[in-house]
This record gives structure tokens, sequence and C-alpha cells, in this order.
């Protein structure tokens, strides 16, 4: 999604504007991503060798571990890149899901705290998670996982609420 682009699943008003959007560092896909890869990497070896004498049981073998290899790859990938975060002007949305959606939004003038949080892994990679506090609820509403440079979404974050604040004043 470039900006200025809407996407199908929010709108947003001819005044509002979308400043910063990401999806999930790609370290979220896991370990599962390259298991995937290497299972149908390796049917494709297993066919490929069996499959000189015709069809016969490594033959299907390998196909099969091409299938189940491209359908646990597949499946990570997709998980991954239906996983978006966008900050607007004014709100806050996550939208999940490949078949259904679960899209969460929240306004920025509800928004009371909002925390940074880095393992030493997600500091070495660049990566953390940005959580959102409501106010009248101690429980976390939302949080970005494992947002890639999770400091510049911190820091846009930070940034669109005090235009909150300074409009709030103002009025």
């Amino acid at each position: 999604m470039a900006f200025g682009s809407t996407p199908d699943w929010f709108h947003i008003s001819d005044d509002e504007s979308i400043v910063w959007e990401s999806r999930p560092h790609p370290v979220t896909m896991g370990i599962r991503l390259p298991i995937g890869i290497g299972v149908a990497l390796v049917g494709f070896l297993v066919a490929g060798w069996s499959g000189t004498d015709g069809i016969g049981p490594l033959t299907i073998l390998g196909l099969l571990l091409i299938i189940v290899g491209a359908v646990v790859a597949s499946v990570r990938y997709l998980v991954w890149t239906n996983t978006r975060y966008v900050i607007t002007s004014s709100e806050l949305y996550k939208k999940r899901g490949i078949v259904s959606r679960d899209v969460t939004q929240f306004r920025l003038e509800r928004v009371q705290n909002t925390s940074l949080r880095q393992s030493g892994i997600g500091r070495l990679l660049g990566y953390g998670d940005l959580t959102v506090y409501t106010a009248g609820s101690g429980e976390p509403e939302l949080t970005f996982e494992r947002v890639p440079k999770p400091e510049r979404a911190s820091s846009q974050l930070s940034d669109q609420l005090e235009h909150v604040a300074t409009d709030r004043t103002a009025v």
C-alpha cells in the first residue's frame, strides 16, 4: 500500500491522511517458511530423481513433499502479507486475516499511553512491539507486534498524539 492509496478495509475522511503504515517484520513468518521451502525442495529432488524410472512410490512421495512444503510456506507468507498496521492523522488500525478480516480501530483521542518493547533479538534484527492503552482500561487495547523499525512507528504515533492534544486544547 502506497501513501495516498486507501485500502479497501478502511475509509479515511478527506481531512485525514495516512502518516505511517507497515506489516510485521519478516521474522514474523518464523521458521515454518524456510522449513516449508526446504521440504518442497527435497520433494523436487526426490520426485526428479525417482521420476526417471516412471511414476512410482518415491515419485508420489516427492510430489506430496512438494505440496506439503508449498502449503506450509504459502500459509506463513499469506498471514504475514495480510497483517497491516496503519496510523492515520486521527486513528490507529490493525488488520489481520486471509479469508476473513479482523480490523481493530481506535481514534487517537482515546489513546492514553503507549509503550515500546524490544527483546535483545528484536533490537539486533530491528523489530519490536508497540502497545497502545486507551482511557478507562489498564489492559493493552492494541499491539502492533514485531513492527520493523519500531522507534520510527513510536515517533510517528507520538507526533500524531501531540497533534490531537494540541487540536483539543485549541478548541
